[in-house]
């Protein structure tokens, strides 16, 4: 039966706001929070495994961006599939499925033998990592306040960059000592600890037995979520119905103009630190650290922006947009990364780090812009429909400009001119992005799904 509280609700009637966090909605961030840490360690080994797997595959740079491209070209259009897959299933088994996917994927790894065997297990691993993000919303807007879902969104996102700090810091030891191949089998493993947790802990919030009445208030006291405190019963919405939205194009176009920077960072950070300063294997260790620590203050620190903001008594969508704006700034600095690191490579690692770091705050919110837009029925559709924009967007830098840029760049040894190409187009996309966003979704006005586009502007 349909509930519209939790299962067993405690006695206690105090007010979440008032006594602290409340301890169950921060578990399930937590949760959340560790696949995403799985999930970009997963994603993460092969960049930190690229040295061994060159020597042993004989690639160059062209064979390593078809790579890339596999895994890209997989999850743009899993995002697609996946957030369907996840409004249909629900939360819990949606996510749980897909890590269970993804981490056997990560662990094929380990049995490849060619270069197009990788192309392979990235394309598998790249359709089934899809499911995280989408998932990681939904999981959010049911378990957080309007108010509270960037902060969430910002601590569960700075798992990307405690993954990409774990991978540096273990991948290139296991390879050293025991191998690539275990490389692969023992960070695909850690998914299976996370499905056991999630098993063990997780239910939507309408189920939750310990769940106290205090808190499952707190959670749905937004106005929009009145209706919708119960589990949803409405029709899903189809994607040709979102696609008549401008707010889901500003959505789109935000991802589709930024996400190829994160994955520039985590798929070409070693490879620049190599090429230009002649960094191998557990000498990365550190500098991609840092850059990734940084990330991490940026992603917890962009969710706190709009957050005090809104406790400041701006509404939503002025403390969302001022958030974004000042993260974009942030970034332009990556420009002069080269000019610093002949200074010191401390300096460029240290302006990749603030310019990742801006990267993760902006995801913070980007991701949250959905929830705010749309009803919580279409949130992980919305979600999978930007991330594969993100991902075609991550394709068509990789095919029209660091695969034949780069190739081209290091044919004739300047690929430092190629990095800086690069660069200035990580220091001008979020600011583009964010004037496409603010004129597609000017005050980011909650839709209503049953009323026509063109009323919803």
């Amino acid at each position: 039966m349909i509930q519209t509280s939790p299962a067993t609700p405690a006695a206690s009637t105090a007010t979440p706001g008032a006594t602290g966090m409340g301890k169950y909605r921060w578990t399930i961030c937590a949760l959340v929070f560790f696949a995403t840490t799985v999930n970009y360690l997963d994603r993460a080994v092969i960049s930190l495994l690229k040295p061994y797997l060159e020597t042993e595959f004989h690639w160059n740079a062209g064979d390593y961006a078809n790579i890339e491209i596999a895994f890209k070209l997989a999850y743009s259009f899993g995002m697609l599939g996946v957030g369907r897959i996840i409004d249909k299933l629900g939360t819990k088994i949606g996510y749980a499925l897909s890590t269970f996917l993804w981490s056997i994927a990560a662990i094929g790894h380990a049995f490849v033998s060619s270069t197009f065997g990788f192309s392979v297990a990235r394309a598998f691993l790249g359709v089934t990592e899809a499911g995280n993000f989408p998932a990681a919303i939904k999981t959010t807007a049911e378990w957080f306040p309007q108010k509270e879902r960037a902060l969430a969104t910002g601590i569960f996102n700075s798992g990307s960059n405690v993954g990409a700090i774990i991978a540096p810091l273990t991948v290139p030891l296991i390879a050293e000592t025991i191998g690539w191949k275990w490389a692969f089998i023992i960070t695909g493993a850690m998914g299976f600890v996370w499905l056991a947790l999630w098993f063990w802990l997780y239910e939507v919030p309408a189920r939750h037995a310990k769940l106290t009445q205090a808190e499952f208030d707190y959670i749905h006291s937004d106005v929009d979520d009145l209706a919708a405190a119960s589990i949803e019963t409405q029709p899903k919405v189809s994607w040709f119905k979102l696609l008549t939205f401008r707010q889901t194009w500003g959505f789109v176009l935000g991802k589709f103009l930024t996400d190829p920077v994160w994955w520039f960072y985590l798929f070409w950070l070693p490879d620049f630190l190599n090429k230009q300063y002649g960094l191998k294997g557990t000498d990365v260790a550190l500098p991609v650290a840092m850059v990734y620590m940084l990330s991490s203050i940026g992603s917890v620190g962009g969710g706190w922006i709009p957050l005090n903001f809104i406790r400041k008594g701006w509404a939503p969508f002025r403390a969302r947009k001022t958030s974004m704006l000042l993260i974009a700034l942030c970034v332009f600095p990556i420009v002069f990364a080269q000019q610093l690191g002949q200074i010191n490579m401390w300096l460029a690692v240290l302006v990749i780090g603030i310019a990742a770091a801006a990267h993760q705050a902006w995801s913070a919110n980007i991701f949250t812009t959905v929830s705010d837009m749309f009803p919580k029925r279409a949130v992980a559709s919305v979600t999978g429909i930007g991330g594969m924009a993100g991902g075609l967007g991550g394709i068509l830098l990789s095919a029209l400009v660091q695969k034949r840029m780069f190739v081209y760049y290091e044919s004739i040894g300047q690929l430092d001119k190629a990095y800086f190409i690069m660069f200035l187009i990580c220091g001008g996309a979020y600011l583009l992005a964010w004037v496409l966003m603010h004129f597609l979704a000017p005050t980011m006005k909650q839709i209503n799904l049953d009323e026509p586009a063109a009323a919803a502007q």
